[in-house]
Order: structure tokens, then sequence, then C-alpha cells
């Protein structure tokens, strides 16, 4: 197939996100976006004919967020919700045959192996591990099941032999006996001993591989390591190669877990054996992918070592050969998503760019990179059906939830195939996103985007909310979000501002790069500056600013705070304030000895420049400030907070603390979240004054 016909496939999709803006509808509250399904992980099936996916709804009564599979035509008709029993329905994986669907499932009471007809019926239960079961997927001839389960390394015989069985009386004599224990200290000897928002204890992550006739189980991974490694989102971490004799996954070896970014590629026999590294670059390795002739494989990799944030450039390896080819070395963008086509020609493949995530296309052999598709929206999960004239993929925007659509060869719009929250949407104002730009100090362009409040009139003069990103390496754009919902902001009456100062994602690594050593140098002023336009915008009341942020964009909030009081009201969560204590109690290592080239004993001045708790800023503190964190952050942890609130009620700054000892980094409970927004509301409500709206009515 010519490349024009896949640039005719998609090349009118960027139109299938409707602006949805009507003043007669009603404001997109907080219970409003409570009711969206949240559709993702769409598979589409061997055969084309349909796919598979999820939907995650909230439950506020149970405070809980059920998980169903659901099942759509390809070529149209309604989706079908195929599971029922059970809260937890997850990861759909068909059989080669398109005949059955295997996922994962907590309705024995504990997660494990399912599969079931293409239809729902007929469900089997696969696996009855006391470790339990999580990733599933199937081997392309059918007969395997590979997964992950954090099992006792200890019940592996040292050394293992290849094909080692999974013991599943020694697991569960050790499960007893951990439950059983009266005592709780834990010892470690070395980092990363706690992650996220749980600390490591005596089990592991391991791949294990079952057959699915005779149920032999084996751990294909046995010993002190951890796989996958410890990540979040991205592409998968394993993969079986085409014949489905081996498995490629992702590890990373290193000493010193807490400093190392180093992941690597590695193989190994289905039936067990010694793994073989596959891949020796510095940075990571990630995502592999095999062609479908068996040929290349496909992965992701950074070069830099120990930065998390250098970018993602796609990769192919002949395995013939050995030869590698870093196909889009001159592209200067982050490459998320890729798939290849069914040829095995080309790739597929998406970026961050100016806060969308368009659909580009490269030869396998390396060439110019196509456009596929672009415009105000992000694209992902793209999949294409065995004769490669039609394909199916997810898009969402900062106006419309994840759902899932389907285009062909033959050219025009993507024709949507999930219409779960149409009405839903067709009930409530989401307002498009709107974008400007102010020059930098340096000459670069900062980009902002924009959401005006309901029933917006120009002729009124509105508060304005500038929100600050995380990362520092992300970005605002056009994406859906539950945690920090820009139309949710917008409906409490406010004028929504997201900057990208620098180190923003999908401008240039150059730009991205610029925060490294600089947290509140040229970002700072770069927010400064769309403060500056913002003010000026005649439908902006410059008496009625404020601001907020979490992670790297709470930090920003305590750097602001030192700094400037042109803010009526602040709000941070999980925020950086006290650099030392950070880098000694946050788990990821690598993070704070790149971004401040060191430890505080490397590089004290550049620590005590730039923490947000320098006593000559904190003498600075006027802003009223409300403070927002989750008990079991690792990442940054609650002390962070705690000293921020310390020295705003010594410093008699009006300020609240809200600590939630059952959330980490980020609040997901719904009934955590529905308190936060309410508390948020509240405070810039007290301050800033928003026309028309009070909490009570944005949580409606």
């Amino acid at each position: 197939m010519r490349i024009m016909r896949y640039a005719a496939m998609l090349v009118l999709l960027a139109g299938s996100v409707a602006p949805l803006f009507a003043v007669d509808k009603a404001p997109f509250t907080f219970d409003a976006m409570m009711l969206v399904s949240r559709v993702g992980d769409p598979q589409l099936s061997p055969d084309g004919k349909a796919v598979a996916f999820t939907v995650q709804t909230v439950d506020m009564d149970t405070d809980t967020k059920p998980t169903q599979i659901y099942v759509v035509p390809v070529n149209g008709g309604s989706a079908i919700q195929i599971t029922h029993a059970g809260a937890q329905n997850s990861r759909p994986r068909w059989s080669p045959d398109s005949k059955r669907i295997y996922f994962i499932s907590d309705r024995s009471k504990s997660s494990q192996i399912w599969s079931m007809n293409a239809d729902g019926g007929d469900p089997r239960q696969i696996t009855t591990l006391p470790t339990e079961a999580e990733g599933e997927i199937v081997s392309p001839d059918g007969k395997l099941l590979l997964f992950t389960s954090k099992v006792y390394p200890a019940c592996v015989p040292t050394p293992a032999t290849p094909g080692f069985l999974y013991d599943a009386g020694c697991n569960q004599k050790s499960l007893n006996e951990d439950a059983a224990n009266k005592m709780h200290a834990r010892v470690f000897t070395h980092l990363l001993y706690r992650h996220w928002t749980q600390y490591q204890g005596r089990r592991r992550g391991h791949l294990l591989i079952q057959n699915i006739q005779t149920g032999d189980l084996r751990d294909l991974t046995p010993g002190d390591i951890e796989v996958p490694p410890f990540s979040l989102g991205g592409p998968e971490p394993y993969v079986f190669s085409r014949d489905s004799t081996t498995v490629t996954y992702v590890s990373d070896t290193d000493p010193d877990l807490a400093t190392s970014t180093n992941t690597d590629l590695f193989t190994i026999p289905v039936n067990g054996g010694s793994a073989r590294r596959i891949t020796n670059n510095p940075g990571a390795d990630e995502g592999p992918v095999y062609s479908p002739d068996g040929k290349y494989l496909a992965y992701r990799m950074q070069i830099r070592a120990g930065y998390e944030s250098d970018m993602w450039r796609l990769a192919v390896l002949e395995l013939a050969t050995g030869k590698l080819n870093i196909l889009t070395e001159g592209l200067d963008r982050w490459v998320d998503s890729y798939s290849w086509s069914p040829d095995s020609a080309r790739i597929f493949f998406t970026v961050e760019d100016h806060g969308h995530e368009p659909l580009l296309m490269i030869p396998a052999a390396g060439g110019p990179v196509s456009t596929i598709a672009q415009g105000p929206t992000t694209i992902g999960d793209v999949q294409f059906a065995p004769d490669g004239k039609t394909m199916i993929y997810s898009e969402q925007s900062g106006s419309k939830p994840l759902e899932i659509s389907r285009a062909t060869s033959g050219g025009g719009p993507g024709v949507p195939l999930t219409h779960l929250n149409d009405a839903l949407t067709g009930a409530y104002q989401l307002t498009p996103l709107e974008s400007f730009t102010v020059d930098s100090v340096d000459g670069s362009k900062i980009e902002s985007f924009v959401i005006k409040p309901p029933g917006f009139d120009p002729n009124k003069k509105y508060p304005a909310l500038l929100l600050i990103h995380g990362g520092p390496q992300g970005a605002w754009g056009e994406s859906w979000s539950y945690r920090w919902n820009a139309q949710v902001f917008a409906s409490a009456g406010y004028v929504v501002v997201m900057p990208n100062p620098h180190g923003s994602v999908g401008y240039g690594q150059k730009f991205t790069d610029a925060v490294n050593g600089d947290w509140g140098g040229i970002p700072y002023d770069d927010i400064m500056r769309t403060a500056d336009y913002v003010q000026t915008l005649p439908y902006v009341d410059r008496t009625r600013m404020g601001a907020a942020g979490a992670s790297y964009g709470g930090y920003m909030i305590d750097w602001i705070l030192g700094h400037t009081d042109r803010f009526k009201a602040l709000v941070v969560h999980a925020g950086v304030y006290d650099l030392r204590s950070e880098a000694g109690t946050t788990e990821e290592l690598w993070f704070p000895k790149w971004e401040f080239q060191g430890f505080p004993w490397d590089n004290p001045d550049m620590y005590e420049k730039w923490s947000p708790s320098n006593p000559s800023y904190v003498r600075n503190f006027r802003t009223p400030t409300l403070v927002t964190q989750g008990e079991i952050d690792y990442r940054v942890p609650v002390g962070q907070g705690q000293q921020l609130f310390t020295a705003l009620q010594e410093l008699k700054v009006p300020s609240k603390l809200i600590l939630f000892p059952d959330e980490g980094h980020w609040i997901q409970k719904p009934q955590n979240s529905r308190f936060w927004y309410r508390n948020v509301f509240e405070w810039l409500g007290e301050y800033l004054r928003p026309t028309g709206q009070t909490a009570s009515a944005v949580l409606q």
C-alpha cells in the first residue's frame, strides 16, 4: 500500500472533535465530570471485526471506580457491555482466532486471569495464583499467557533451573507468614526501598508464563529483580516474538536503581533459561514491539543516562544482523506510542507537539516523516486491521473525553465507534481551548491554553486562574484530565490560563532542557510574562488573579509566594518546598541528581538558590495559600507541605492545610477528589469572588 493511501486515511481526523459551546447548556461541574464513562485500552480483534475496550465509571456512594469490558463492531453498531461479575474487569486481550478474550478480573475475590467468548459468554478462570496475576498478553500462536505477579523470590531454588515451575504452596505459605507477623519493622540495605505509594517488601514483580492447555506455570525471571521496572504509563514492557518462542522484556539491572534510568531490553526463551541483553544504551530503552513479519523490533530510547526527560526516540533493531536504526533523531519531538503497518514497511507513531498529539508515519528503513493527522486533539491507540485498509484509534481533547473511532484508506473524516458520553457532553458546556503566545526573555514563544467560563460575555470582567503543570517536563494541551480538569475550573467562573513555560515538552528538547538547574529562573519569568499579558485582556479583572499547581507546579506556587504578591490567592498540591529535604526523602534519586547537578552536599549553592524555603524568600510570604498533600506520597513526601504550612502559619499568612491519609501524589478516590475540588473552590472563591458561582454550585 502506498504512503498516500495511508495519508488519506486520517487527513481529516482533526475535524472529528467538534466544538461544544452553547450558552444555554449547563456548566460542566465536578459532579458532571463524575458521570463521564472513562473509555480506555481499545484492542482490535485479529480479524479486524471488533474492538474490545474498558469503561470505568464512578460510584460516589461506595467511593469506588468499577471497570467493565465492552465490545463494539468495527463496521458500526452499538457498544455492548460483556462483563458484569466483579468490580474490576480490565486488559481485554484477544486470542489469535478472535473467538475469545482474555482479561483480568476480581470476580473470584482476587486479581486473576479469565477468558470468555467474544460476546462475554462462557467465562473461565485461567489462573488461581495466591500472589495474583496482572498484565496478561497472549502468544501469537495462542498457546501461552505471559503476565506479572508479585512473588516471593525465596520460593525459587538457587540457582534456578530453566523452566522452573511456580511454587504456589511456598508463595501461599509466605503470604500467610507475612499476614500473621506481629512485628512490622522495615529493614533496608539499599535505596529505592519505597516507590510512589508502597514500601518494598519480600515480594518482587516477576514475569510468569502459563501454558493455556496444560496449566504449566513458569517463573521466567527468578531472583531479586523487578520486572517490569518501576514506571507509569508508556508502552508495554514485554512482548512475545512473532514465532512465540521467546519473550522480550524491559529491566534495569544497575546496582543502584534509585539513581539509574538505564533500562534495557532482554530476551529469554519461553521455556526458561538465561536472559540475553540485546540493548546497551546508557539511557532508557523500553516498549519493544515486533514487526508483523518478525524481522524487526521497534522500541523507544533515551540517550542520556540518569535523565528521565531526555528526548524519546523511535528505534528499529534488525534482528538478523543486529543493525540499529534510530529513525526520529532529527525530529526533535518525544515519541509516545507507535505501531507497525501490517506489511512491516512503515511505523505510525504519535508525538507531543505544541499541546497536541498528531499521528505521524515513517518508513521502517528510515526516511522522511509524513504527517497523517494533526489538529486540536490527542490521538493514540492506533491499530490496523490485517488488510491495512481499516484503522482504529482513540481521540480526546481538552473539551472532549476519550472515545474510539475508525478510519479507512478511502479518506474522509474518522467515524466514531463509541458514543458513551454523547448525551452527557451534549447537555453541558464544554468550551474549546484557545491559545496565545508571549515572548520569553530568550526570544522563544511561550504558549498558553485558555478556557473561558460558561456563558462568557466579552463585555464582563472575570477573575483569572493560572494553572501550573507538573514535571517540570510536562505540558498542558488537548487532552482530557480528571485530577485537574480545566473545564471544571472554568465552570466555577474563572478564565483559566494554562501556560507551557520553558521545561515543557512538545516545543523541542532544548526548550525542555532549559529548566534543568534553573527551576525558579526562566520558567518563572515565562509565567510572569504570561500573567502580564492576561492582565491586559479586556475581560479579565487584573485585581482578581490566582494561581494553582501540583508537584513542580506546586514548587512554582511556593516560589511565587516568595517572589511576588501579584496574586490574590494560591493553591499548592504536593509542591516541592525544601529542596534539600526533598532530595533526601524522595525515591527516584536520579531526578534531583540530574536537575540540580548532584546532591545537596555536591552542589549546595544551587540547592540554596532555588529552594522556596530559603529564608530570604520565606520572609516575603504574603499571599493566602491553600496547601494540600497526600500522606503516602513518596515522590513529594508529606513533610514538604507540612514545612510550607508551618512557615505560613508562623508568618500569620492566611492558610489552610488539608492532608489525605489514603492518597499518594495524586488525589484519586472519588470522595477525596470531591472534597479537594470543594475546598479549592471555596478557597479561591473567598479571595477572587467569581461572579454568580459558589463552591456548592460547581459541585452539582
